[in-house]
């Protein structure tokens, strides 16, 4: 079974966090949320998240993936902390996957891993970032570098996730118990 992290700062947008939890643990899927700081974390709309364990605690185990939700501050914080940005790197090192939705991709930019990709963001959060080609696409996959752009695609990015790390019947699986249209 796979195994994702998904670190949550103060300000993420609740929206794609828990869309993202929740669909990857749908499909069966091992997922490990992580403060960066201990206790709750409040989101950008108020919401408060319990996080499963700290940054910490969660850096002392291995991933298949690590997915960034967005939302400001949220991204700003996980862009500013040295552990995530670290984690990115050996992630990325080693071949494995990271994901990010909305603002964070600046995130995986500032890691270094957008460089010479293609992927997307919340309209503005990539502009400007040499080498890397900014697409308007709800979902872009890169390698082993996933995009998403907002709160509206978090569906179609938590689905893709799905599928990357558990297969097409996994994700359709998943999909039709959604009833999405």
């Amino acid at each position: 079974m796979a195994k994702v992290l998904v670190p949550l700062a103060d300000g993420c947008e609740e929206l794609e966090a828990v869309t993202i939890i929740d669909l990857l643990r749908r499909a069966g899927i091992e997922v490990v949320t992580a403060g960066l700081k201990p206790g709750v974390v409040k989101a950008s709309r108020g919401v408060q998240l319990v996080p499963d364990i700290t940054l910490d605690a969660a850096l002392q185990d291995s991933y298949d993936m690590v997915v960034l939700p967005g939302g400001m501050p949220g991204a700003s914080h996980l862009k500013d902390d040295a552990r995530i940005l670290a984690l990115l790197k050996k992630m990325a090192a080693a071949g494995k996957y990271t994901a990010a939705i909305c603002a964070a991709p600046m995130v995986l930019a500032e890691a270094g891993l957008l460089q010479g990709k293609q992927a997307t963001s919340y309209p503005g959060f990539l502009d400007g970032v040499p080498g890397v080609t900014v697409s308007a696409s709800a979902v872009v996959q890169d390698g082993t570098v996933l995009t998403s752009r907002g709160p509206g695609t978090a569906m179609d990015f938590a689905l893709a996730l799905v599928e990357v790390l558990a297969g097409g019947d996994t994700r359709r699986q998943v999909e039709t118990a959604l009833v999405r249209p």
